[in-house]
């Protein structure tokens, strides 16, 4: 469809379901302008109708379906006001609803084949859509039970791991998926899970242990940058699985310190290249402290999409947007200097594990 089609193919869609009091595009009260990276409303005022984030989430509702498949919007959190070059100045400002090509699995039928293939340093999270890990602090992965966490995680793992972005080291409280990945990849000695002679007050002191360490990484770091700025360091990265599970019930001074160091390497890993990887049901207060999170700007939800699931990950209420049925779907964010601000439809990536892993 050329950009007229989809300006008058938008624009029937609105005047047929937007109810504006009587007033349309017949009655020159408004038009849509389709611009590369999105369109706009354009509202001709005064109006009998107000220009407030219902009307501007109403009309998000109604395109967003209406153009699928051949486009989809971003959802903001609230409206996107834009001013515009119109002489008349009842024109002069717009509704401004970016959007992007629809969410496309990544299929890796051959990883080596496809590691040999993308040697750069980004990780692939769908198809034309990648993260330069130079730009990420922290990476958070939630989801329900059976929602295809798991799959993900050993994903980023494989990739940081084969393509020697970054050093590893996995905590498990489960000695789960993520401990038997690391066994099959020969990282035992950087792995830690629990034994059956350890209670969960040990097992997260023994975590506190490795914490520490990082941080204090971290500070050796600082002071190679503060003689040597444009100093380049090798990537770290502790993954966390089921951070919820680990927390829970631990005596509040243990707790405490853990959270501390939680904070320490999220405020301060990005300029050393210290990362972290968490994985939880949810993210929630009691789950890792408000600065892991708001420091966090990788985030995957998986599974469940509404407004309780998605709460603690995105500042966007998640209704309206499209997204796919099955395991390994959800919602995705990255927040960084690249990337436009967004809430992409999510499908995560297929590829064949190793066996003994899932």
């Amino acid at each position: 469809m050329s950009s007229d089609e989809v300006g008058r193919y938008i624009t029937q869609c609105l005047n047929m379901s937007l109810d504006l009091s009587g007033e349309s595009s017949y009655t020159n009260s408004f038009k849509i302008k389709v611009l590369k990276d999105g369109f706009l409303f354009v509202p001709r005022l005064p109006a009998s109708y107000i220009l407030d984030n219902e009307l501007y989430q109403r009309i998000y509702k109604i395109t967003n379906s209406a153009i699928y498949p051949l486009k989809s919007l971003l959802k903001q959190s609230t409206m996107y006001l834009v001013a515009t070059n119109d002489e008349n100045f009842g024109n002069k400002r717009a509704f401004y609803y970016p959007w992007t090509d629809i969410s496309r699995r990544l299929t890796i039928s051959d990883m080596n084949a496809y590691l040999a293939s993308h040697t750069n340093q980004s990780i692939e999270i769908m198809q034309g859509v990648a993260i330069n890990y130079d730009q990420v602090t922290s990476i958070l992965i939630a989801g329900n039970s059976g929602s295809g966490k798991s799959y993900t995680l050993t994903y980023f793992l494989t990739i940081l791991f084969m393509k020697d972005i970054s050093e590893l080291y996995i905590i498990d409280p489960k000695c789960d998926v993520p401990a038997r990945w690391a066994h099959i990849y020969g990282l035992d000695n950087h792995t830690l899970f629990p034994t059956q002679e350890m209670s969960s007050s040990d097992f997260v002191s023994r975590c506190n242990e490795l914490l520490a360490k990082l941080v204090k990484t971290i500070y050796e770091r600082q002071r190679i940058l503060y003689t040597d700025p444009h100093h380049q360091f090798k990537h770290l990265t502790v993954c966390i699985d089921e951070v919820l599970a680990l927390t829970d019930g631990l005596p509040k001074k243990i707790k405490d310190s853990f959270f501390s160091l939680l904070s320490q390497i999220s405020l301060l890993g990005r300029a050393t290249s210290v990362h972290l990887l968490l994985i939880s049901q949810r993210f929630s207060n009691d789950a890792i402290p408000i600065a892991v999170r708001e420091q966090a700007n990788v985030c995957l939800q998986l599974g469940n999409i509404n407004k309780k699931t998605t709460q603690f990950l995105f500042d966007v209420d998640p209704d309206g947007i499209l997204v796919p049925t099955g395991k390994g779907t959800g919602l995705f964010q990255i927040t960084d200097n690249t990337h436009p601000f967004q809430v992409l439809p999510l499908l995560t990536p297929t590829y064949k594990i190793k066996d003994g892993i899932l």
